[in-house]
This record gives structure tokens, C-alpha cells and sequence, in this order.
């Protein structure tokens, strides 16, 4: 979501320019017939940027490049595990001098847009790495697409949910999780009674109020019309909900953004009876004194609003192919390997990451209920708007959300500023919708 380049992160591409863009074969002009054809033919040498976390997920998905080396041995993978935070601004200074920009890349969904438009990518439409796309989830492979192309294939994906303690629910006798913010409220002020613990942590990073927005039918803003809908009547009945509830004192006033790891913390030590994340916070949480028994964990869809409305947005993954690459036959079936539903599942039962593809979800997969409540929590995930500044719109969303949530700016006067300033930087050709 950055917009600037430091000089750090300027050195890290030219430190990277030298492993990338490999392609010493005839790789086509792009078409795939080769691999397509005769894929055992294709030969030459590619570069992933893989951006996943070098320590817990990295070497799963070092071991598939070595299984997919081994089917295609006369393919060679230089893999270069980027810093997620900084892979972004890497991957557009690289593609953008055409030097050193990796042949694949795993871009964070809400990247992709914005290469897309950039000409940085290659659309994978008709190509080989976009296989059976009827096998994936509607929400990733929207993600993955950009005015009626598809620029991306999508690797992995997640959603938010309500994770609650069951033990805590059952000393306050709450027994079910609340659907509804209205619920989770009352919910909230029963467990503080009863057991003197607080109610739910919310995130004032600006991605984690989306379910507040969903929960009123609104968004940040509607792509179809043109029009900026944050300050909308309905967004602001949707934020004000959310600052209903620190106001209440369901949900303790967070200290900025970094005080989410605090509640985070209380969470997992008992201190805390529910919280809004994904599933990549479980790990965490599971490492807490209050789920030693993991089955203390309780993860739900995240509440609907007032509308009835329940919705998350989709997040995760995709790869894509450098528009520049010297090698797309290569580079294309690297991407179809990596995305099939057997290296989805052996992923997602090695490090818990969610598949995309619906065949990827077998009895493996499902047997954990971790990533079973994640994938029924999947039927409300919302997809987020397939948009080149989809990215940057959170930059300005964070400073002010942030602040509403704490209690330092009213909630209206937030987002009139926040649509503004999309308004005139971002967004110039959208309207405000009043």
C-alpha cells in the first residue's frame, strides 16, 4: 500500500536484478503453444519472487519448486523469497527499468489490479497457467482478474472471522456465536459481567473495518458507477456501529494500530473473549495459555449489520507472469504447477493456508477446524474492488480510521476527509457519493 521507495528498498531490487529473468530458452512470444503441446520439451531458467513468510511458509513451498524441477528437469527455479512489506515497490521499480523484475511473481491480490494497468503483467487468459478455472472459488478468481482479463492465477486465499473463546462463552452462558454486531455487543456486556473479562478486539487498521462497511450492503467504492461510497450514509452507519461498540465498552479502546497486538495478546491469554482476524493470526493464538486445548477456539462468520448483511473481505495470492519475461512457456507452467489442487492441498495441510481451487478442499484439508471454519467462512467473502488504486485506497482510509476508532475524530468528519482526498489524488474521474 506504500507509494514512495526508500533507498533500502531500492538496493534490495538492484541486489535482486542479478538472480532474476533467467530465460535461456526459446520462450515464445507469449502464446504457450510449447507448453501446451509438449511441456516436457520446454527448457530454460525462471525466477519466482515468492513474498510468503520465510520462516513458517517458505520452505513448504520451496520443497514444490523442487517437485516441480524434478517433473520438468530441464527447468531451472532461482527462488528469491521476498519481504512481503517490501516486495510491492521491488516488483514496479524492477518491471518499470525492466531490470531484474522476477519471470513469476506472488502478488498480494490487492496488487494486482495496479500491475495489470501498469503493463506489467502478462494476462493469462487462454494460457496454460490458467487451468480449469471453473474448479476455483468465485471470490479469488475475481480477485485475480482486471477489466475482463485475468492477469492472475490464484495460489492462495483467506477471509476474517470471529474467533471467540468457547470456555469464557460458556461461563457467561452465551451459547452460540453472535451473528450480528448487535449480538456481539450484548454478548460482550454478559462476559464482562459474569466473568469480569472484555468483550472484542477490533483491528483500527482501515482493511479491518470492511465488515462493518459490507454489513450495511456499502463498500469503499462502487467501481460500476464511479462513485466514492466511504462517506455514504450507509458506510457511516457501518463505522459508527463499530464505534458504538468502544464507546460501550464492548470492545476496549485500542491504543493505534500497533495496540492490536496488545488486544491480540489478551486474546490468546484469556483477557479477551473475541476477536476479528484470519487465519494467519491461529498460529499465534494457539501459542496462548488460554488454548492449550485448541479446541477452546471457536471461529465464526464475522457479524452481519443492520441490513442483515454478513461479509468479509477476500484476500490472499496470486501468481502472476512478468509481461517481460524471456521465457512464458516456462514461466507458464511453473504457474500451473504451483496452483493445482494436489501442491494447493499439500500446502494447506503442511502450513494452513486456505486453497483456491474447490477440488483442493479434500477430507485432508477439511479434517482441521481451523480451516474448515475459514472455508464455510468463505460463503461470506466479499471481493475487493478489481481497481489499480484497490492498494492505496487503505493508505489514506488507515490514518483516519484509526483515529475514529480510538476516539479521536468523529466518525463523519473521517470519512468526508478520507473520500476527498481519494478524490483528488486517487480517484479524480469518480464522484462522492452523498
Amino acid at each position: 500500500m506504500r507509494r514512495g521507495i526508500s533507498v533500502a528498498a531500492l538496493v534490495g531490487v538492484l541486489a535482486l536484478t542479478a538472480t532474476a529473468c533467467g530465460g535461456d530458452s526459446d520462450g515464445g512470444a507469449g502464446d504457450g503453444s510449447k507448453a501446451a503441446s509438449d511441456p516436457s520439451s520446454v527448457s530454460g531458467t525462471i525466477t519466482w519472487w515468492d513474498t510468503s513468510d520465510a520462516t513458517n511458509e517458505a520452505p513448504t513451498f520451496k520443497k514444490l519448486v523442487a517437485d516441480f524441477e524434478k517433473k520438468y528437469p530441464k527447468i531451472k527455479v532461482n527462488y528469491v523469497n521476498v519481504p512481503f512489506d517490501q516486495a510491492q515497490q521491488k516488483f514496479k521499480t524492477a518491471a518499470s527499468s525492466n531490470q531484474g523484475a522476477p519471470d513469476v511473481l506472488r502478488s498480494d491480490v490487492g496488487w494486482t489490479a495496479g500491475f495489470a494497468q501498469l503493463g506489467y503483467l502478462k494476462d493469462l487468459t487462454g494460457t496454460p497457467a490458467l487451468d480449469k478455472t471453473d474448479d476455483f472459488l468465485e471470490g479469488p478468481l475475481k480477485n485475480a482478474a482486471y477489466q475482463g482479463k485475468t492477469y492472475g492465477v490464484p495460489q492462495v486465499t483467506d477471509t476474517l472471522g470471529l474467533l471467540y473463546n468457547k470456555e469464557l462463552f460458556r461461563k457467561a452462558g452465551v451459547d452460540k456465536p453472535p451473528t450480528n454486531w448487535k449480538e456481539v455487543k450484548e454478548a460482550a456486556e454478559k462476559i464482562k459481567d459474569k466473568t469480569g473479562t472484555a468483550g472484542i478486539g477490533l483491528n483500527p487498521d482501515s482493511y479491518y473495518s470492511l465488515p462493518f462497511l459490507y454489513g450495511e450492503n456499502s463498500d469503499m467504492v462502487d467501481v460500476g458507477k464511479k462513485k466514492i461510497t466511504i462517506s455514504d450514509a450507509a458506510s457511516r452507519k457501518g463505522i459508527e456501529t463499530a464505534v458504538d461498540l468502544v464507546k460501550s465498552g464492548a470492545a476496549p479502546k485500542p491504543a493505534g494500530t500497533d495496540g492490536y497486538n496488545n488486544l491480540k495478546t489478551d486474546f490468546k491469554n484469556g483477557k479477551l473473549a473475541m476477536l476479528i482476524d484470519g487465519p494467519w493470526a491461529t498460529k499465534e493464538i494457539f501459542g496462548g495459555e488460554a488454548y492449550k486445548a485448541k479446541d477452546n477456539l471457536g471461529i465464526a462468520a464475522v457479524p452481519a449489520g443492520s441490513t442483515g448483511t454478513a461479509g468479509a473481505p477476500v484476500g490472499g495470492h496470486n501468481l502472476v507472469v512478468y509481461a517481460g519475461t524471456k521465457n512464458f512457456d516456462a514461466s507458464y507452467l511453473f504457474t500451473k504447477f504451483m496452483t493445482e489442487a494436489t501442491q494447493q492441498e499439500t500446502a494447506s495441510t503442511t502450513i494452513g493456508v486456505l486453497p483456491t481451487r474447490k477440488s483442493a478442499y479434500t477430507k485432508a484439508v477439511l479434517s482441521d477446524p481451523v480451516r474448515d471454519a475459514y472455508y464455510r467462512a468463505l460463503d461470506k467473502a466479499h471481493p475487493r474492488p478489481a481497481i489499480p488504486q484497490g492498494g492505496d485506497l487503505f493508505t489514506d482510509w488507515l490514518q483516519h480510521y484509526t483515529k475514529i476508532l480510538t476516539l479521536k475524530e468523529d466518525p463523519e468528519a473521517g470519512l468526508d476527509a478520507t473520500a476527498k482526498a481519494w478524490k483528488s489524488a486517487l480517484l479524480k474521474d469518480y464522484a462522492i457519493q452523498e
